[in-house]
C-alpha cells in the first residue's frame, strides 16, 4: 500500500514538473498562443459552417477559415498600426517644432474661463504658461525619443515578431481543425465531475467569444465615429485620435470621452460653438448610444456579468497582462463567478449537450 502511494506521489510530482516545464517553454510565445486560442474560439463557428459545406474535409475548411481570419482581422490591424505609428511620429515632431502648442491652447481656455476658475488654476500653479510649455516640450521630446527607441527595437526584433506571428497562424490552423478533439481531451483529463468541467469550459469559451466580439465591435464603432467627427471638424491627427478612442473604449462608459471631451471643451472655450456642439452631440448621443446599446447586447448579455465587474476586470487585466488583459481579465472574472456558483449550487447543474462537431467520415 505504501509502495503504491509512493509511486502515485512520484508520478503526480513528475506530472506537475513536466507541465510546469511545458508552460515555461511556451512563455516566450504567450501572446501568440493566447491569440491563436482566442481567434480559434472566435472563428470556430465559421469553421464548422464551412466544414459542413465544403467537400474537401477538415484541412481545407481550416485553411479557408484561416485565410478569412488573416484578411479581415490581422492584415487590417497591421496596416492601421503602421499608420498610427507614422501619425504619432508626425504629431511629436509638430509639438517639438511648436507647430502644435498645447500651452497656447490651455491659455486660450483660461482666457475664456470665469475669474474663479482662473484664480483656482493660479492657486495650484496651473496658469504658469512657461512651465506648461517646458513640461510639454520635454514630454514631446521624450515621446519622440521613445518612439525612435521602439521603432529601433521593432526593427531589431522583426525576426522575433515574425516567428511569433507564424507560430500564431500555424497554431490557429490546428486549433481550428482539431479544436473539438482537444476540448474533449481536456474535459476528460480534468479531475472534476464532467457536468462541472463542461460548464466551466463552455463558460470560458462564451466569455472569450463575447468579450472579443463585443469589445472589438464597440471599439470599431466608437473609433470610426469619433475619427470621422474629428476629420469633419478639422482636428489634426484624426486617425491617431480615432485609434486612441477605440482603444480607450475598452473601458466601459468613460473610455472615448477621455479624448473627445477635452477637444469639445477647447472648442467651447475658444468660441468655436458649432464645432463644440457637433462634437458634444456626436460624443453623447452617438458614441454614448453605441456604448449603452452594443456593449450590453454583445458583452454583458453573454458573459452575464454586471458592468462594474466587467470594468474592474478589464482594467485589472490590462494592468497585469497589457493589451491581452481586456480578454484575460473578464475571462478570469467569469470563471471566478462560475466556479463559486457551482460551489454554492453543487449538485444542481444539469449536463450540457455536447456540441462538438462529428469527426469527418
Amino acid at each position: 500500500m505504501n509502495s503504491t502511494q509512493l509511486q502515485r506521489g512520484v508520478f503526480l510530482a513528475l506530472l506537475a514538473a513536466v507541465t510546469a516545464g511545458f508552460v515555461w517553454i511556451l512563455l516566450p510565445f504567450f501572446g501568440a498562443v493566447f491569440w491563436a486560442m482566442a481567434l480559434a474560439i472566435l472563428f470556430t463557428p465559421m469553421y464548422r459552417w464551412l466544414f459542413k459545406r465544403l467537400p474537401k474535409g477538415r484541412n481545407f475548411a481550416a485553411l479557408v477559415t484561416l485565410t478569412i481570419c488573416l484578411v479581415i482581422v490581422i492584415l487590417p490591424l497591421i496596416m492601421i498600426t503602421l499608420s498610427v505609428i507614422e501619425q504619432v511620429t508626425l504629431l511629436a515632431q509638430a509639438i517639438r517644432s511648436g507647430q502644435i502648442n498645447f500651452a497656447a491652447y490651455f491659455q486660450q481656455i483660461l482666457d475664456a474661463s470665469p475669474r474663479w476658475l482662473v484664480d483656482l488654476a493660479q492657486r495650484f500653479n496651473l496658469g504658469d504658461m512657461a512651465a506648461w510649455q517646458s513640461r510639454i516640450t520635454a514630454g514631446a521630446s521624450a515621446a519622440s525619443q521613445s518612439i525612435a527607441t521602439h521603432a529601433l527595437a521593432i526593427g531589431q526584433n522583426t525576426f522575433d515578431f515574425l516567428v511569433s506571428f507564424f507560430v500564431m497562424l500555424y497554431l490557429l490552423y490546428f486549433l481550428l481543425r482539431d479544436g473539438a478533439d482537444l476540448s474533449k481531451t481536456v474535459r476528460n483529463a480534468l479531475p472534476m465531475a464532467k457536468p462541472h468541467t463542461h460548464y466551466l469550459l463552455n463558460k470560458f469559451t462564451t466569455v472569450i467569444r463575447a468579450t472579443i466580439k463585443g469589445n472589438v465591435a464597440v471599439a470599431i464603432a466608437q473609433g470610426t465615429i469619433g475619427g470621422l467627427a474629428f476629420m469633419f471638424l478639422g482636428v489634426q491627427g484624426a486617425l491617431l485620435w480615432a485609434v486612441l478612442m477605440a482603444f480607450l473604449s475598452l473601458l466601459p462608459a468613460v473610455g472615448a470621452a477621455l479624448i473627445w471631451g477635452p477637444v469639445a471643451i477647447y472648442f467651447l472655450a475658444t468660441g468655436h460653438y458649432w464645432q463644440a456642439g457637433v462634437l458634444v452631440f456626436v460624443g453623447v448621443a452617438v458614441i454614448g448610444l453605441v456604448d449603452n446599446i452594443l456593449r450590453p447586447l454583445l458583452v454583458g448579455k453573454d458573459t452575464q456579468m454586471p458592468d462594474y465587474v466587467v470594468l474592474m476586470a478589464t482594467i485589472g487585466g490590462m494592468a497585469i497582462f497589457g493589451i491581452n488583459g481586456f480578454v484575460i481579465g473578464p475571462a478570469i472574472a467569469a470563471l471566478f463567478m462560475a466556479a463559486w456558483s457551482l460551489f454554492v449550487n453543487s449538485g444542481n447543474l444539469d449536463d450540457v449537450p455536447d456540441e462538438d462537431i462529428p469527426p469527418p467520415k
